[in-house]
């Protein structure tokens, strides 16, 4: 029975009444261009089939005069961003009035008429008109459930980006070294001094241009090319037509255990530059806020930050582009990283902080985000078993479940057939088993012609899985 106390739930106003509310009470203009014709929705950029969207990365090293158009850019895109958080957020608070994409642009044609904000103009109206795209997407993510409810961005603490569209950049490619070029960004007379450590594919226009300032004070371009990424040739176990499968199990001990034994050392970069970052810590505090030498201090730590951030993603991206060379099938278990670093509290709560930042050094999200986009492009398939898989205390040799061990417990012996497993590589040869079970019920329930999928999820096949 219904709570006769429950509040009903607030009706949208709609219609003219909603239109009188945005002209008047918001400030929103009306759609006076082509108003004669009807109004089509937006449509997004697709991306041709057999393709891929791929970033390249580059770091440039911009001039004084576009350091200073870059600053007032990233500026401008966050006033912008938060202006139409505000206006979104107070429209359905005070009036009960949905604003969109579209009602935020027109708003931004009247921020920059305004006398206060006429300084928008400098600015490029698409990079403009990206950020209110972003925030859009991120209310998107919200009414899905996906994310929290969108926060205001701030100077210092929010990432310096923005985003150029095609008509916001000019890209002239040179025809000796092709695949590199030249990038003017609109209010710019000159282009970008890029360091091409590879080449884009020949021939193609980037479809986006994002450019980043770090907290080091490093630029850095990012362009968004369609490629046509050519499938790896499949491996098989070596006198048979099956999939070469191998089982990984991530820990703390051994940041990677494959099923044959070999093991990833975990590199613990943030204990092995503590006592550095201790330092650098206790020179910041000891500066004048506001000073410059507060300011040097502060871009030495962030320095610091930046190298332990590139050697651990290259560690990564290296580890993981073999492990995808060499295997066909790659099963992997489905981690909760967001539980396993939930906040430490009452008894114990300085070890579980130890083990959190532990975690948070390992980058297992990195790991398993690498992999995913991998198998999807060179052909691979990546199997995720259920999280609740017993790999840990399962014998390897006769399936028997042992019982429960605290995680300091390496080693441990069946009690049905006396086999000593070690902890790690124990886990990874269960995950393997199981894994290649589900890549077989997956497979053998395709039609003929039909690839098997580039991802399996165990969680998300629980109509296939015979019950027990």
């Amino acid at each position: 029975m219904r709570d006769s106390t429950e509040k009903p739930k607030p009706q949208a106003v709609n219609g003219e009444e909603a239109e009188r509310i945005k002209r008047d009470a918001l400030g929103i203009g009306d759609r006076r261009k082509h108003h004669t014709r009807t109004a089509t929705p937006l449509r997004g950029h697709t991306k041709a089939t057999d393709t891929h969207h791929r970033l390249h990365r580059f770091r440039f090293y911009p001039t004084e005069e576009q350091a200073e158009q870059l600053g007032r850019t990233f500026g401008a895109c966050r006033w912008v961003y938060n202006e139409g958080l505000a206006l979104r957020s107070r429209a359905w608070e005070q009036h009960r009035v949905n604003v969109g994409f579209a009602e935020t642009c027109r708003a931004l044609t009247g921020w920059k008429r305004a006398e206060e904000s006429a300084w928008l103009k400098e600015v490029s109206s698409t990079v403009l008109q990206q950020a209110l795209r972003h925030l859009d997407q991120a209310y998107g993510r919200f009414f899905r459930g996906d994310a929290k409810y969108p926060k205001r961005k701030k100077k210092g603490r929010s990432r310096d980006t923005a985003t150029y569209v095609r008509t916001g950049f000019k890209w002239v490619e040179d025809p000796e070294r092709q695949g590199t070029g030249l990038i003017t960004l609109a209010k710019q007379s000159r282009p970008l001094d890029i360091r091409w450590s590879r080449s884009l594919p020949a021939g193609t226009v980037p479809v986006r241009l994002s450019v980043t300032r770090d907290r080091a004070g490093r630029y850095f371009v990012s362009t968004l090319v369609e490629e046509r990424i050519a499938a790896l040739p499949p491996v098989f176990m070596p006198g048979s037509a099956e999939p070469k499968p191998v089982g990984l199990d991530v820990g703390l001990a051994s940041l990677v255990t494959l099923d044959d034994g070999s093991k990833l050392d975990h590199p613990r970069l943030l204990k092995r530059y503590a006592e550095k970052l201790a330092r650098l810590q206790r020179e910041l505090h000891r500066r004048v806020k506001g000073s410059r030498n507060r300011e040097k201090a502060r871009q030495k730590i962030a320095r610091l930050y930046s190298l332990i951030h590139d050697v651990r993603k290259d560690m990564l991206d290296q580890f993981t582009t073999r492990l995808v060379r060499e295997n066909q099938v790659l099963v992997v278990e489905d981690l909760s990283i967001v539980t396993l670093l939930r906040a430490a509290r009452g008894k114990g709560r300085r070890r579980k902080a130890r083990l959190n930042e532990a975690i948070a050094d390992a980058a297992w999200g990195e790991l398993l985000r690498q992999l995913r986009y991998k198998c999807e492009w060179y052909g691979r398939t990546l199997v995720i078993v259920d999280r609740f898989f017993p790999s840990t205390r399962r014998c390897s040799a006769c399936h028997s479940k042992g019982p429960q061990m605290d995680v300091s417990v390496r080693a441990w012996t069946c009690a049905e057939c006396g086999v000593v497993h070690g902890r790690d590589v124990n886990a990874a040869v269960n995950l393997r088993d199981e894994g290649m079970r589900l890549y077989w019920l997956v497979a053998a329930r395709l039609p003929p012609a039909k690839k098997v999928p580039t991802v399996i999820k165990a969680s998300e096949l629980e109509e296939c899985l015979p019950t027990a």
